[in-house]
């Protein structure tokens, strides 16, 4: 049977019952119109800082702000009834210490009334992991690619491809999940360490360009509805063109308007009515 017919907000918990079970459905969100539309088909929205790109045209993700990530975590909290909403953690705000962790982690959901928040890092980080988790906030882990690290990695490069790097990467998972995570992202990585890692933990793996085997799997929602610009990343696929649906609602307008063919006197107010 499907969470969603047996509460109205999913839960963490009910998302991690999810392993080995149904595939958990995840795409990102930032803003109301999307959360609202996203609500009715996917178990988790994650508010990724991917908003700093595709939201704001940053150069990366390392310049949000977690006020930013607060305001938008409003935005899809207020804007939804069912998913289990999940706020991405920002550069800087928690890898300082677990006391810095929790001060921003609590400011975010105290302020958005999300459900979780999400961290980028493996085993060094598992220690702020356990922190939070003891203390009421729950995490969802990630590791492979992280894009918040992408300077010591040389770059959004794939993770795992060597047995010595895929050892890492799996020791992160189990440090991870040991922690008490509830679930953990794999981005970017072989595919055969991806599979490992989710016959191996207790909690569910959410791939994004990892493994059909993951246990769910998440995409930036611009990403698959050509709204991201020219390059879509190989791990992601356009499954609607709505980038061409709006060029042709908005050159329709233009051009009414340029045509004074709208408004007509039908758009306006206090105008009288026709006899009949």
């Amino acid at each position: 049977m499907s969470v969603h017919s047996e509460i109205k907000r999913i839960t963490v918990p009910q998302i991690k019952s999810m392993k080995g079970q149904d595939k958990i459905v995840c795409l990102t969100s930032y803003t109301a119109p999307f959360a609202r539309i996203l609500d009715e088909f996917v178990d988790l929205i994650l508010i990724g800082d991917s908003t700093a790109m595709v939201g704001y045209n940053m150069e990366n993700t390392l310049a949000i702000t977690v006020e930013q990530m607060a305001a938008h975590a409003q935005a899809v909290v207020r804007s939804t009834q069912r998913a289990c909403v999940v706020v991405d953690m920002p550069f800087g705000s928690y890898q300082e210490s677990p006391e810095q962790a929790f001060r921003n982690a609590a400011y975010i959901l105290q302020k958005s009334n999300a459900s979780a928040v999400k961290m980028e890092g493996g085993a060094f980080l598992a220690e702020t992991t356990r922190f939070l988790t003891e203390r009421g906030i729950p995490v969802m882990a990630h590791v492979g690619l992280m894009p918040q690290y992408f300077n010591t990695m040389g770059g959004f490069k794939a993770q795992g491809l060597s047995e010595e790097m895929a050892e890492r990467i799996y020791q992160d998972a189990l440090a991870q999940a040991q922690a008490g995570a509830f679930s953990i992202v794999i981005e970017g990585s072989a595919e055969a360490l991806a599979r490992r890692i989710t016959a191996n933990v207790a909690i569910p793996t959410i791939g994004i360009g990892a493994s059909p085997q993951c246990d769910g799997q998440i995409l930036v929602t611009e990403d698959i509805l050509n709204l991201s610009g020219p390059r879509i990343p190989k791990f992601a696929k356009q499954f609607a063109d709505v980038q061409a649906t709006i060029r042709d609602g908005v050159k329709a307008y233009a051009d009414e308007v340029r045509a004074n063919t709208f408004p007509t006197l039908d758009n306006c107010f206090g105008v009288p009515k026709k006899n009949a």
